[in-house]
């Protein structure tokens, strides 16, 4: 059991100044003073601390990425340490460009190991080709019997994207949705938005000729440029899902302000990292001109920059990370939120949003700006 006494409470909205009860891997009661009590409990001491839910990441390599610029280029695998000096308790992993030396087999095995490390770990099938990588040799199959799986991932509009028909894409996407529907998760279809100017027009297609709900479809990097983005709030507009990706053309904190300013719903955007994912830039040719490694910091940086930039509110910009990303991923209650019932997965942090104190499944991976419990080999 732990007591965390006298935090200033970000639910993700904001509570006051309150006690919070752990039993086990759970929160169990939230008041404004929990007394003595009659088992043995640990104690922490937040005065002065603001207590948010742990951030979620939707879009990380973990077993690396990268690797257009053969094989040197390929990027390292993710260390449990990485997640807790940021925040992150839940994570998504994922495949990208290389389905081919990366495996989602791998990637089902790194996964399981972030769990018995202590975070939260779930993984969606398929890479950027088609047909898509699985486990068990069909999409659907992977996200009914695979308890890890939440969707498939797609790459659409890009020059290393596979080009798939209207009809494919309407396939996947059915495909998803009915093993979605089948196992309780949300069988989205994970896309990786290029820079061709085809941008979300499949989509939109798509969505047009088939009756494929529009919550399937969740386009990501819809801020790399300015007509995908342009799309991207018309999609918004239509009920749909937009994650915008850290450190790109435009910053998502920008692009939340943008929506704001057009009157349009916010509620179903989020952010995401794309951490130990490749970013690259390519001439005209399609020549490689220069490649790198994207951090799990991003959205602790986003947060910082949207808050102290920007004059967002802290509970106005924690649920872009956090509740929002749950829902999207059907995770709520569990995920994303300090309430009664839901998984202990929390941060403190100090006024000037220096992180502080992260707890995942009611265990302390960091006190006092220290990380006290790593990955098996770091």
């Amino acid at each position: 059991m732990l007591l965390v006494k006298n935090a200033e409470v970000y639910a993700p909205e904001y509570l006051g100044k309150k006690d919070v009860l752990i039993c086990g891997r759970r929160i169990e009661q939230i008041q404004d003073t929990i007394g003595a009590l009659p088992v043995e409990c640990r104690v922490l001491d937040a005065a002065g601390k603001l207590l948010t839910p742990g951030l979620i990441d939707q879009h990380v390599h973990i077993t690396g990425g990268g690797g257009e610029g053969s094989f040197h280029t390929r990027t390292p695998e993710l260390q449990l340490s990485e997640l807790v000096k940021n925040g992150i308790t839940t994570v998504v992993g994922l495949l990208g460009t290389d389905g081919i030396t990366r495996s989602v087999d791998n990637l089902y095995a790194k996964t399981r190991a972030l769990c018995e490390e202590g975070v939260s770990a779930y993984m969606l099938t398929g890479a950027y080709g088609y047909p898509s990588p699985t486990i068990t040799g069909e999409i659907e199959r992977d996200i009914v019997f695979v308890k890890e799986v939440l969707g498939v991932k797609l790459a659409i509009s890009d020059h290393r994207a596979p080009n798939v028909t209207e009809d494919e894409l309407i396939q996947i996407a059915s495909k998803a949705r009915v093993a979605g529907m089948l196992s309780g998760k949300p069988g989205m279809v994970t896309l990786h938005m290029g820079d061709d100017k085809a941008g979300l027009k499949p989509v939109f297609r798509a969505l047009r000729e088939s009756s494929v709900p529009v919550r399937i479809f969740r386009p990501t990097h819809v801020n790399r440029n300015d007509a995908l983005l342009e799309e991207g709030y018309q999609l918004l507009e239509e009920g749909g899902y937009v994650d915008l990706t850290c450190c790109m053309h435009t910053t998502p904190g920008d692009c939340i302000l943008e929506a704001k300013k057009r009157g349009l719903p916010t509620e179903h955007i989020t952010i995401s990292s794309d951490g130990h994912g490749s970013w690259s830039n390519y001439a005209e040719d399609g020549t490689l001109l220069e490649i790198g490694v994207s951090g799990v910091d991003a959205i602790r940086k986003e947060i910082l920059y949207m808050v102290k930039t920007l004059g967002m509110p802290l509970e106005e910009a924690l649920p872009y990370a956090t509740s929002q990303v749950a829902e999207g991923l059907d995770l709520l209650p569990e995920k994303g939120v300090i309430r009664p019932g839901a998984d202990a997965d929390f941060l403190l942090w100090e006024p000037d949003l220096t992180l502080d104190t992260f707890v995942a499944g009611g265990e302390i991976f960091m006190k006092d700006g220290k990380v006290v419990k790593k990955g098996t080999y770091e």
